[in-house]
């Protein structure tokens, strides 16, 4: 991906303290490479700065066995669920009243002394388990012999019963239920028949499907592409178009059903920290999953990668702790109310093995792509089936330890690293400028300048801080744009 706006990015950024370390940005076409040398899906560093944890866009669940074809069986420890069993029981550890079993007695002919600690207590616990679980078999065999013998009775019947459950409109199953009929699960398969399982919803009556880039770009070149509705009808779909730096891509429908029903779309700038969500996806292809949480943060800066390196995006992202795990890519986070607020794409991992050791899972930090920006890229994609991206037009030094995103000084030609007819360079910026401030917010990193212009539209006119010689300047910059991805 080739950045623009940032510009030719040396190829180790530093990592910032509100950001995850993130790929630089791209330069006429290089890759940049991650904040700490690693691609940002690898695993986190033991005990890392806050603010400072890499991220990964939530990679398509893997394709599911043919229908009728038994998958392959997994090896406890593997793919396998659920796990092995001990191989010692449980309670033979350190038994009730004594030591283990078999467990050699002192010189007095008493067993030896249990060690005291956390390990006791557990063993204590366990064996008071599977008492109790004892006791109740006992007291259940003696209830039903009673029944049999004509004694009494077990059966309980529970009193005033509702006839007909009903759920509020606005409760989360009442939202659930009206939103799946309008989410797909997407089944992206390349020529070679590699693909995965990523999620997407009804954007407009047409037939087009808004999702994730990394979700269908496996398929979006002689590839092929089938949206499943919640009630198991299934369509062959194609791409409209791509923004790989947003990460967002429209398909539509080849024979699109009558009566599409869009999902209504919310206003992600008037979020609120703490306001509810629900994520709806197909986490590790279980399609048609509801998950909820709240708002958790807004304004995250984020750079997810695919894990090449090279195919990086980056976003101001809603923060939420609703579950969301691989196959949830592309899939809508919805408001309290049913509205669409994000697009869920990249979560944060703990390290790398997460369900059945292949796939990082959720530890409650996702991010998703604020709708009011996704929608712009729809439009344009719907529209020219190309993206288009602001830009200033200048070359960031993501390698450079400063508090803010350092312009390069080195790497090209100084007409390079600062486009002199660029919006950059017309307001008077030059190799070595430190940007702190964009649009009135502070700026730690270069992936965090790149997340903030990607929120405005190339026009915008935006004030800009940055230091020279240790003096801050405040400027006026009207965006330029960028058509296409490089």
């Amino acid at each position: 991906m080739s950045n623009e706006n940032e510009g030719t990015a040396a190829p180790t950024p530093p990592a910032a303290p509100s950001v995850p370390p993130a790929p630089a940005s791209e330069t006429q076409g290089a890759a940049p490479a991650p904040a700490t040398g690693e691609p940002a899906t690898q695993q986190l560093p033991p005990t890392p700065a806050p603010g400072t944890e890499p991220t990964q866009q939530i990679p398509p669940a893997p394709a599911a066995p043919a229908y009728g074809q038994a998958p392959a069986p997994a090896a406890y420890g593997a793919e396998g669920w659920p796990p092995p069993p001990p191989t010692v029981p449980a309670y033979g550890a350190g038994g009730h009243g004594g030591g283990a079993w078999g467990a050699p007695l002192t010189t007095d002919g008493h067993p030896a002394p249990k060690p005291k600690g956390k390990g006791g207590l557990v063993a204590a616990v366990l064996v008071a388990a599977l008492l109790a679980g004892g006791i109740g078999g006992g007291v259940g065999y003696w209830a039903a012999q009673r029944s049999d013998n004509g004694t009494g009775s077990t059966t309980i019947s529970a009193a005033n019963t509702p006839k007909d459950l009903k759920r509020e409109a606005g409760s989360i199953a009442g939202l659930a239920a009206g939103a799946l009929p309008s989410v797909v699960t997407i089944e992206a398969s390349a020529g070679d028949g590699e693909g995965g399982t990523g999620t997407g919803f009804v954007y407009d009556q047409q037939g087009h499907i808004l999702t994730n880039n990394h979700v269908v770009a496996s398929a979006a070149n002689g590839g092929k592409l089938f949206a499943t509705f919640s009630d198991g009808k299934r369509y062959d779909a194609e791409v409209v178009g791509r923004a790989q730096g947003y990460d967002v891509a429209v398909l539509k429908l080849k024979n699109p059903p009558a009566g599409l029903k869009p999902l209504p779309l919310g206003d992600s700038d008037k979020v609120a920290v703490g306001d509810s969500t629900i994520a709806i996806g197909a986490p590790f292809g279980l399609s048609n999953t509801v998950t909820t949480g709240i708002v958790s943060a807004k304004n995250r800066p984020v750079a997810s990668g695919d894990g090449s390196g090279s195919k990086n995006s980056y976003m101001s992202a809603l923060q939420t702790d609703a579950s969301i795990n691989p196959g949830n890519s592309g899939g809508p986070l919805l408001d309290g109310r049913g509205a669409v607020i994000g697009i869920n794409s990249a979560i944060q991992s703990a390290g790398n093995g997460g369900f059945g050791g292949g796939q990082a899972g959720s530890i409650g930090l996702g991010f998703a792509i604020p709708v009011n920006q996704a929608k712009n890229v729809a439009e344009s994609l719907i529209k020219t089936g190309k993206p288009v991206y602001p830009v200033i037009s200048v070359s960031v030094d993501l390698q450079a330890k400063s508090e803010g995103a350092k312009i390069s000084e080195q790497g090209a030609a100084a007409n390079e690293l600062v486009d002199p007819n660029g919006p950059a360079g017309k307001a008077g910026l030059k190799p070595g400028d430190v940007i702190t401030e964009f649009g009135g917010k502070p700026v730690d990193s270069g992936p965090t300048l790149i997340s903030m212009i990607w929120t405005y539209k190339p026009g915008d006119t935006v004030k800009l801080t940055y230091l020279r010689g240790g003096k801050p300047t405040t400027v006026d910059i009207t965006l330029g744009s960028r058509v296409g991805d490089k």
